[in-house]
């Protein structure tokens, strides 16, 4: 989650007035930062459908069986995962909240399985959390006791039956 700290090792892309997107040139990777300060609980931004469509992909959100949306606004899609979050998609009232205190430049990461049961494209995470799950696939692969760590959708947790 922690985002580059030489100047020279980013790439500014994009100012959407309370974030901007960067691309790490170590890691060629793009990035949602920060440009104000969130405090716990804090609304980011809300956000809607895009599109909806009964097939993952690496861009949606899972919200329902067989329904998964394409976010707007469009720079959400630059929130990366991590095992330490900051952020959480509240699929329900349409809401990326603050679950963690973020400081200007700081990376807005969420937690991928926390929307998603049966992910399209499962990878090895490299997050460098002290808690990071390695292999992220979706939260079916994950214990129930993992998962009752972190923050999860209205259909996550009721799919899993998790309290």
């Amino acid at each position: 989650m922690a985002s580059p700290t030489a100047s020279n090792d980013i790439e500014f892309l994009s100012n959407h007035n309370i974030v901007e997107i960067v691309l790490n040139k170590s890691t060629n990777q793009k990035l949602l930062r920060s440009l104000i300060r969130f405090n716990r609980g804090d609304i980011v931004a809300t956000f809607s459908a895009k599109s909806v469509v009964d097939t993952p992909n690496y861009l949606t959100v899972q919200v329902d069986h067989n329904k998964h949306i394409e976010l707007s606004p469009d720079f959400l899609q630059y929130t990366n995962h991590s095992c330490s979050p900051n952020v959480f998609y509240n699929t329900s009232t349409m809401q990326l909240i603050a679950i963690e205190e973020i400081k200007v430049g700081d990376e807005i990461c969420f937690f991928y399985p926390s929307t998603e049961i049966d992910m399209a494209q499962p990878f090895i995470c490299g997050c460098g959390s002290h808690c990071c799950l390695k292999e992220i696939k979706g939260a079916m692969h994950l214990d129930s006791e993992v998962l009752k760590k972190y923050k999860l959708s209205d259909f996550v947790r009721n799919q899993l039956s998790i309290q």
